[in-house]
């Protein structure tokens, strides 16, 4: 061809934006104009992760495509310009500017729209679609003058939007005009799960009733909801997320063919009744009569066209038609997400329709698990449904049509009552372990590590749910980085950023993270760990700035959260050793806010019950009495338990209560791989049990033992003697040493008693490190924790000076003088417990 060809696209989403990289995988772009028009303000984003906004995520963050990739490939974008007419007979495409662009093919990528029922009063101020980023930043606003709002719809987007309207601190009422929590995912045992679990969580969910109106006060903004049981429902805002439409009607004025029940017809090649003109994702109507909501589907649909475009164009692309043969007749509708912190996923013939095929379930109503297999008459899987524990599905959902290795009811039995985890050699090769772009276990095994996976195939980059079976694909020995997104140890980080300085997350990522994961938000596993080695070399306030996004629920709100959403607190009493003065005042913030207390193993006395609102309430009455944080929540020392030593007990030989107290003082707050547990005992008998402590200590008649490496738990180990008889002096520097090399050195979550297990030389090495300083590195140590001891701030003390800081502990961000409901408590024994009929799940409360 003399002059290139022009490819338009209409619509510029997840998919539009898969089918242009598909174009350039292909070198089409290079040979063809493409230009593409958007109706949306911004670029394609990842609209599977639209919720993640209201969890810190940046609209920036969103956004797919390489940086610079529409300029790298010739494409010309037009945003805010969307396509208003389609002139078949002349090929050609009007946007609103008025631009018109001729075409030699037409892609329509338009996507879907929401479905607003028909009610009135579904315009009135206050009423919101959850769809776009817009939509959002529309709904985040209104929400500051919200006290409660109402989703209408309980599907997949619709539990999305209530669990944004929750964190955005309102009471949120969930309407489902189905019986069933996502009717289309779950069957009856997996809804009722659900209903379960999200009630626990504070929302209302009202199944089985449709809206019938939405009322308004005299201002005309929404005041409530007329419901079609006869009941009424107060709210201030609506978002309605009751299903999507395709978005056809560009295609309707054009005289292309559409389904009876809407959706643009396509044949195997996604092309419509105009050879000219393809329609791809939610906007088409495929040849199984079925409209795709899903981003898998779209995803296939797009490489399709982009196979067929490259074949049809064989002048320009020599030898491409013989790669123009693929089709597109039908997709998995397999989905795995996370709902309000729930697990829910389902896969194959979900529903058991097929002919003779019989159910394996296995139902936790405590824990709010529920488990259903489909299997065939002869054995074979056919599908499934998991919620609130969906670990099985990266591997239950590739054996699909096959039968397994082991019985069904071994698949899904809760862990100790016979239950079998499959690995991935059970697996073919031709399994597709990458539902969203149709990736099978051959090719993730061909690559070495998750970048090379996710730059060669694209897996893992859409929902994230075949991140782990990926991991457990690759190989075991190459990549020794601590996740995915940096390619260090947790100790190569330590001294990256000890060496270099630096001073935050995103400079620690753009500097040293993974190619593919530079300008993201990192990972789950990356950011608390990161976090806490900021936090051991800095001694700064670990809620300042970009800090508090790392951190998890414990160390956000500076306080333990127990399982019914309420904090326990634990003030330090070094030693054990308690005045009665502040014994008196425990006991009145005990009374006064209704704490549940109890002396700890660890000589503490712990307060639970508290609302995170009362939280600085408590702690300010604690902090004027003279306590300060036990750091119960964080990754570092808890406590140096001990006897009473020489001072009481006849067979004391050492002042145990003072050393305990010493130590106690002078590693508080200190940041580690894992917590840190102590203990001080005042002669060999060991009351104090030191021996089964991450460092111990025990007197002699010339001073101090002290072993190291020891915990209890479900692993109990011995503590190992590092070294003999030593004096204060001898004994504080030597472990000042050992704790600096562990939080050197050690893994994520990594206690010291595996970590001296794994660590080459064992016990020996670290005698000749931390003792004969056989690497030299022992002034460093020492001068590491001697910044730390000198820079050392309570956190709680901090936190109750500070305006700013104290505004972070509000149940709801909204409403900040309001307590939360669903945390409840019903009486036993002379104090109160947790109402255990209500399950409340970690990571629902504001911030």
């Amino acid at each position: 061809m003399s002059t290139p060809p022009t490819i338009v696209v209409v619509g510029h989403g997840m998919v539009g934006q898969r089918f242009l990289e598909a174009l350039a995988d292909r070198g089409v772009t290079a040979k063809a104009r493409i230009v593409v028009l958007c109706e949306e303000p911004r670029p394609a984003y990842d609209r599977v992760q639209l919720t993640s906004y209201f969890s810190g995520r940046t609209p920036d963050d969103l956004a797919l495509g390489e940086p610079g990739f529409m300029e790298q490939h010739g494409i010309e974008l037009y945003l805010d310009d969307p396509a208003t007419a389609v002139d078949r007979q002349a090929r050609t495409v009007t946007a609103r500017s008025g631009r018109s662009f001729s075409y030699d093919t037409l892609v329509l990528a338009t996507g879907s729209y929401p479905f607003v029922p028909p009610v009135p009063g579904k315009d009135a101020e206050g009423c919101f679609v959850y769809r776009t980023i817009e939509d959002l930043l529309a709904i985040e606003a209104y929400a500051k003058t919200a006290r409660t709002g109402a989703v209408v719809g309980g599907g997949l987007l619709g539990l999305e939007a209530a669990g944004a309207l929750s964190g955005l601190g309102l009471a949120t009422h969930v309407v489902e005009f189905a019986p069933r929590l996502m009717p289309v995912q779950v069957d009856e045992g997996g809804g009722a799960a659900l209903l379960r679990t999200i009630e626990g969580m504070g929302l209302t969910v009202h199944t089985g009733v449709g809206t019938q109106a939405v009322t308004t006060d005299d201002a005309g903004a929404v005041n409530g909801m007329s419901l079609s049981d006869g009941s009424t429902l107060e709210t201030d805002m609506v978002v309605f997320s009751a299903g999507v439409r395709p978005r056809d009607q560009l295609a309707r004025d054009c005289g292309l063919s559409v389904g009876e029940r809407g959706g643009i017809a396509v044949d195997e090649q996604c092309r419509t009744s105009d050879p000219a003109v393809f329609a791809i994702g939610e906007c088409a109507m495929a040849v199984d009569g079925r409209v795709y909501g899903l981003v898998a589907p779209g995803y296939e649909m797009a490489e399709t066209v982009a196979e067929t475009i490259t074949g049809t164009l064989a002048e320009a692309f020599p030898g491409a038609a013989e790669t123009a043969n693929r089709a597109f007749t039908g997709a998995d509708m397999s989905t795995k997400l996370k709902l309000l912190g729930v697990d829910v996923a389902s896969f194959g013939d979900a529903h058991g329709h097929a002919e003779g095929c019989l159910d394996v379930t296995y139902s936790d109503s405590r824990s709010g698990v529920y488990k259903k297999l489909v299997v065939s008459p002869d054995g074979a899987l056919l599908g499934g449904v998991l919620v609130g524990d969906a670990d099985a599905y990266a591997m239950l959902r590739p054996l699909t049509g096959s039968v397994p290795p082991v019985a069904p009811e071994q698949l899904i039995a809760p862990a100790g009552s016979g239950q079998v985890t499959l690995g991935p050699s059970a697996l073919p090769d031709d399994a597709v372990v990458c539902n969203c772009h149709n990736v099978t276990k051959g090719q993730v095994t061909a690559c070495s590590t998750m970048p090379e996976v996710k730059k060669c195939t694209k897996a893992g980059t859409g929902c994230g749910s075949c991140v782990k079976l990926i991991g457990q694909l690759l190989p075991q020995t190459g990549d020794k980085g601590l996740c995915g997104c940096f390619p260090h140890t947790r100790s190569e980080l330590y001294e990256i950023v000890r060496t270099l300085r630096i001073t935050s997350y995103a400079e620690l990522l753009d500097s040293h993270g993974r190619e593919a994961a530079r300008g993201g938000d990192g990972c789950e596993v990356c950011k608390p760990t990161v976090g806490s080695i900021l936090a051991s070399l800095s001694s700064g306030y670990i809620l300042d700035g970009e800090q508090a996004a790392l951190q998890d629920t414990n160390d956000h709100f500076l306080a333990n959260m127990q399982r019914n959403g309420s904090y326990s607190i634990v003030p330090r009493i070094p030693g054990g050793e308690v005045t009665p003065e502040k014994l008196i005042v425990i006991g009145e913030v005990a009374r006064d806010f209704g704490l549940y207390t109890k002396i700890t193993g660890g000589q503490r006395i712990d307060l639970f019950g508290a609302r995170v609102d009362q939280l600085p309430l408590i702690w300010t009455r604690l902090v004027d009495a003279g306590f300060e944080s036990g750091h119960a929540y964080g990754k570092a020392l808890r406590t140096v338990k001990s006897c009473v030593g020489q001072t009481w007990c006849r067979y004391g030989v050492q002042d145990s209560v003072r050393m305990a107290i010493d130590l106690e003082l002078r590693y508080r707050g200190l940041r580690a791989p894992h917590k840190l547990k102590s203990a001080v005992s005042g002669c060999a008998r060991e009351c104090a049990e030191a021996q089964s402590k991450d460092f111990g200590v025990i007197a002699t008649a010339n001073g101090w033992n002290l072993y190291v490496g020891g915990n209890g738990g479900a692993t109990p180990r011995h503590a190992d003697l590092l070294a003999q008889d030593l004096s204060d002096a001898e004994l504080v520097r030597l472990i000042d040493r050992f704790l600096m090399f562990y939080i050197r050195t050690a893994d994520r979550l990594e206690r010291t008693s595996t970590w001296l297990e794994r660590l080459e030389g064992g016990l020996d090495h670290l005698r000749d490190v931390v003792v004969h300083d056989s690497l030299g590195i022992c002034d460093q140590l020492e001068a590491l924790m001697a910044a730390h001891v000198s820079g050392y701030r309570d956190e709680w003390a901090e936190t109750i000076n500070d305006p700013e800081r104290l505004s972070r502990f509000v149940s709801f961000v909204n409403a900040p003088d309001a307590p939360d409901p669903s945390v409840r408590f019903v009486p036993e024994r002379d104090q109160m417990k947790p109402d255990l009929t209500v399950l409340t799940l970690e990571g629902t409360r504001a911030g």
